[in-house]
């Protein structure tokens, strides 16, 4: 566990700068300092969250937000899949714990000792997980608390901090060109359906749906026999 806990520091150093940047955003479009902190311990998926505060800032559409939110955390039931070994041995309610605090982060770096060293396992994933949860939360809670107290922080383009934490996101999953197709299905159809005047939590939702069969399909038509 101690191993997991140093490894994951510098990770949660660049998650605690954009944590802060949502908890001031946050406040500043009037989610209260708790509220913002439940989300975080409760939610703890920073790309959800994000939508979910931009979509109630916007026109405070609940299950479109809702419905944006879960599809950008589609990808974690890949995740989870993935650590069926990590977890092997634990008990349902361990797996539940663990699970809830895998983020993106401390899964790729977890993975990633693996690859290196196979006995890496449930306690480095659980280590690097707490350290990700309890920094996350406490770095948007602060933000909220401070952002509460401040003028209109909007002018200083702090929102920016929410597109380089998506970028960030993208880059970490990015697995190579011949990956590329689903990225592409999942840009045009949610470019297209924005242009046609549909709310960006349904094109999100459509552009990962779609970005996700394609992905199906092309691992289906690898398997096909010449």
């Amino acid at each position: 566990m101690k191993h997991g806990i140093i490894a994951i520091l510098p990770l949660a150093a660049g998650a605690a700068v954009y944590g802060f940047a949502f908890g001031l955003l946050a406040a500043q479009v009037g989610f209260p300092w708790w509220g913002v902190a439940l989300m975080s311990s409760f939610v703890h998926a920073g790309s959800s969250q994000i939508v979910a505060v931009e979509q109630f800032a916007g026109s405070s559409a609940v299950i479109g937000a809702a419905l944006a939110g879960a599809a950008l955390n589609l990808r974690y039931i890949g995740i989870v899949a993935s650590l069926s070994d990590v977890l092997s041995g634990l008990s349902l309610r361990a797996k539940l714990i663990v699970i809830h605090i895998t983020g993106d982060e401390n899964w790729a770096l977890t993975m990633s000792e693996r690859a290196k060293n196979p006995e890496v396992g449930a306690a480095f994933l659980i280590g690097s997980g707490l350290v990700m949860i309890s920094v996350w939360t406490a770095s948007t809670t602060f933000g909220a608390v401070v952002g509460a107290a401040l003028p209109n922080l909007e002018k200083f383009g702090l929102g920016f901090a929410f597109t380089a934490a998506f970028i960030a996101m993208a880059r970490g999953l990015w697995r190579g060109p011949s990956n590329s197709g689903p990225w592409l299905v999942s840009f045009v159809v949610t470019v297209a359906i924005v242009l046609l005047g549909m709310p960006k939590a349904y094109a999100i939702v459509a552009g990962s749906v779609c970005g996700l069969a394609a992905s199906y399909l092309m691992k289906t038509q690898r398997k096909l026999p010449a």
